[in-house]
Parts: structure tokens; C-alpha cells; sequence
């Protein structure tokens, strides 16, 4: 608990800009998604996402030299993009950030690349000859709470659109089927979740009812939006820069590292224990699109 409560501190704001003054677009080269910020705003701003992303590198981790409207660096688009993805969030998606919303904190803590992300499993063997195909079983890994279960639940509910609904309306066997292979998959996904959450199945279902919607708390709502809203985040904003980012930011199958439950959550109901840094950093929350 006390590893949680440190690694869920929220860093100090930076002291307050106004809104006054030219426009960091009117005054820098090459602001493509910040120039309506105020010049104050906006410095703010940058020192603050430095502080967040890359606080040992600090500038020079997405611009070069004294040149700073230059694009020579691949950082300096994906952090446009993060952006860009990043006020998405916030502004499409409060159904499950509600109010709260998130910053470029929320994920990266302190480091360039999040702790907590993930990669095809190059471990599950080819599906198309089922020779040696282990689907990510048997070999307990962290993603899926140490369960024997599949490694890799994110390619298919967190990229792809699979059907998470397995649980059959009726005790007894009716016309609802659903593959074994469905039903590992799901129950993969939804430790991966409670592991990410630090909680357990009741936060969003009730046990004796697991498929009935009318009797399970909202957090299954807000659940059932989450997953969608990081699926769209990893098709929409993270899979198109494949071809961006080095190799080192990639899975062993050459796949860009994406983002899951755990990116955010890092083991808490709510991200950094449910504080807003939106509050204290709007700018974030009206990036151009």
C-alpha cells in the first residue's frame, strides 16, 4: 500500500500562467498544435511535459539544439501526437475520465516511454498450424495477474474488436456459445483489469449475475467505455506512428508498444488515487485537432 500511495503522487503544478499576451504561434516557428496558447501558457506548459516525460533530457529529448522548430528528431511528432490524443481523451471520452481527465502524467510518471505497456506475444506460437500453439498459456505472466491464462488478451479486446460476452444469459445450456478460447481470452482480460485496479470482480459486476447490466454497479459502465476508449487510442494515435518511433519502442514482432489498463491505473481504482492535474493544465484539454 505504501509503494502504491508514492508511486501515485501527484507532482506539484507549476505556478499559474495568465492568459495575456501574444501568441506562442504569432512568436515561435512551427507550433502546430499549441499557437493559440498565450506565450506564458505555453512555456508553462512545455516545462511542465518536460518535467512529466523527460526529466533527465529535458528540451533536448524532442528538439534539436538551438534550433527548436526543427523536425530532425521523431519525438517531436509523437509528442505532437500525444497531444493531440491526450485532449481527445478528455474531451471525447469523459464518460469514462469523467471530470477528472488526464495529463501526459497519467501514463508516463517521469519516464519517456510508460512503464506499464504492451507487445504481441511472441511467445503464443503460429494459430494457423496450432503445432505448438499455446496461445501465451501456462507460462504465468504479469500482464494477466500471474494466471496461466493467455498473455496476450490485449490484441484482441484492446486493438481488435473481439466479443467480451461470454457468460450465457441462463443457468442451463441455451442458443448463447462461445468458444473456450473466447471464454480464456475474456477471463484474461478481466484479471488483467482487477490487477490493473487493484480490485476485484464486484467493482463492476455482481457475482450472482454476472451478464446482467441492470444489477451491476456503474463502474461496470464505466468500465465498458474504458476499453473501447483505449482501443480507439491505439488505433487512432499509437499504431499510425509504427513507422515513426526506432525499434527499441517496438515489440519483439516488430508492433509499436501500446497502451492497456495498467498504463493509466498502475494499480489503483483510479488513476493517481482519482486527482485531477487537468484542473491545474486546461491548455490540455483544447489541443487543435
Amino acid at each position: 500500500a505504501e509503494d502504491l500511495a508514492q508511486a501515485n503522487v501527484v507532482p506539484a503544478a507549476q505556478p499559474a500562467a495568465p492568459a495575456a499576451g501574444p501568441l506562442a504561434g504569432d512568436i515561435y516557428q512551427n507550433v502546430q498544435v499549441l499557437g493559440d496558447l498565450h506565450v506564458p501558457q505555453f512555456t508553462r506548459l512545455m516545462a511542465a511535459i518536460t518535467e512529466w516525460v523527460a526529466p533527465e533530457e529535458g528540451c533536448a529529448y524532442c528538439h534539436v539544439g538551438e534550433d527548436f522548430a526543427d523536425e530532425g528528431k521523431y519525438t517531436k511528432g509523437v509528442a505532437r501526437r500525444m497531444l493531440q490524443m491526450t485532449a481527445n481523451i478528455n474531451q471525447e471520452w469523459s464518460d469514462h475520465v469523467k471530470d477528472t481527465g488526464v495529463t501526459c502524467y497519467t501514463c508516463h510518471r517521469g519516464k519517456n516511454i510508460p512503464e506499464d505497456v504492451w507487445a504481441q506475444n511472441a511467445m503464443a506460437g503460429d494459430p494457423k498450424t496450432y503445432m505448438g500453439y499455446r496461445d501465451g498459456q501456462n507460462m504465468p505472466a504479469t500482464t494477466v495477474g500471474l494466471t496461466s491464462l493467455p498473455a496476450d488478451p490485449f490484441s484482441g479486446y484492446l486493438q481488435g474488436d473481439d466479443n467480451i460476452r461470454v457468460t450465457g444469459p441462463e443457468a442451463l445450456p441455451s442458443d448463447h456459445v462461445a468458444s473456450i478460447r473466447n471464454t480464456e481470452h475474456t477471463f484474461a482480460l478481466m484479471v488483467h483489469m482487477s490487477d490493473s485496479l487493484g480490485v476485484n470482480c464486484t467493482y463492476c459486476h455482481n457475482t450472482r449475475a454476472f451478464n446482467d447490466w441492470a444489477e451491476s454497479p456503474p463502474t461496470r459502465a464505466t468500465a465498458w467505455h474504458g476499453i473501447r476508449m483505449v482501443r480507439s487510442t491505439n488505433n487512432e494515435y499509437v499504431v499510425p506512428l509504427t513507422d515513426v518511433v526506432p525499434d527499441q519502442n517496438k515489440g519483439p514482432l516488430g508492433d509499436i508498444l501500446k497502451t492497456n489498463c495498467q498504463t493509466c491505473h498502475q494499480g489503483v481504482y483510479k488513476p493517481l488515487y482519482g486527482v485531477s492535474m487537468l484542473a491545474d493544465y486546461q491548455e490540455l484539454n483544447s489541443v487543435k485537432p
